[in-house]
């Protein structure tokens, strides 16, 4: 392809899409790689209440969607492929050996941090989950836990909670690590129990998950939903720009740019960096920033 694209936008998120409308909008000739699962994971999730513009709330993918058609609107090139590879040794830089761009935005989220105990993967889709959103209808009338103690683990419960018979909040801590306002929703909520210093050390089944061995004990349920929370999807960016010891890609402030990381014209936005706020909000407003960052570079 001997195309050169004025910017390259990798990952559709919010980041990601608000990113490639503002280069988009500022004359830029932009290509988005959306992936093979494309939207990030506000596809995951149900009603979105604190996402400004909508008093009554919206969903979750019909926010994304709502995103896409206006990323797709104002002119930016959508393509529905995974990057596997880049180039930033050499300018224009080079994605999956064939795109070529000036400048690349990286804007490619993160990803469900599985527990790692014995049996877990095995029963992933029979029995183990990371979305409630998703796979709540699979567990109505039955028994599920849900492990976590932040804000994710309560939203996991309180979707949950509307179609199961039980939920039990698994907390290896002995207290919530959750904003107050969603810590009273779970504890006031009377299908939802919660046991603290507690950990799974397996998950038994067969075809399907049976129980959970815990360290203080057993826990029979036909579901469980691990949201201990999330890893940057950086792999394919080690030795090529610099990251955290986590694995997020480091942002620096440069030259009068925000969002710039350690290889130039190469920016960064939304949760790949931004492991602390982690909202669709801010990672919307990285995106907006790193697009600025980007047109001014190439000005």
């Amino acid at each position: 392809m001997n195309e050169v694209f004025d910017i390259a936008v990798i990952g559709s998120g919010p980041a990601g899409l608000t990113a490639a409308i503002y280069t988009t909008r500022g004359s830029a000739k932009t290509i988005l790689f959306a992936g093979e699962s494309w939207g990030g994971q506000l596809m995951l999730t149900t009603l979105v209440e604190n996402y400004p513009g909508f008093p009554d709330g919206i969903q979750g993918p019909d926010l994304m969607a709502n995103m896409r058609k206006q990323t797709e609107n104002v002119g930016a090139k959508i393509v529905n492929e995974k990057v596997t590879s880049v180039d930033f040794s050499s300018k224009p830089f080079t994605i999956n050996n064939s795109y070529k761009a000036k400048v690349v935005i990286i804007a490619t989220g993160a990803e469900t941090v599985w527990l790692g105990v014995p049996g877990e993967q095995k029963l992933i889709g029979r029995g183990v989950s990371s979305c409630a959103p998703c796979d709540a209808p699979f567990f109505k009338n039955k028994k599920v836990a849900v492990v976590g103690g932040g804000d994710s683990a309560m939203e996991e419960a309180l979707v949950l909670e509307k179609v199961a018979s039980e939920v039990t909040i698994l907390c290896r801590k002995d207290v919530f690590r959750a904003s107050k306002i969603m810590q009273e929703k779970v504890l006031k909520n009377p299908k939802i129990k919660v046991m603290f210093n507690t950990e799974i050390k397996e998950m038994v089944g067969d075809q399907k998950l049976e129980k959970l061995i815990l360290n203080n004990g057993e826990l029979v349920v036909d579901g469980v939903f691990v949201a201990i929370g999330h890893s940057p999807s950086s792999n394919i960016f080690q030795g090529k720009i610099e990251l955290d010891e986590k694995g997020f890609i480091k942002m620096f402030e440069k030259d009068g740019y925000h969002t710039l990381t350690s290889v130039e014209g190469v920016f960064v936005a939304g949760d790949v960096h931004d492991y602390h706020y982690k909202q669709a909000i801010t990672a919307a407003g990285l995106g907006c920033m790193a697009a600025l960052d980007a047109l001014k570079y190439l000005g």
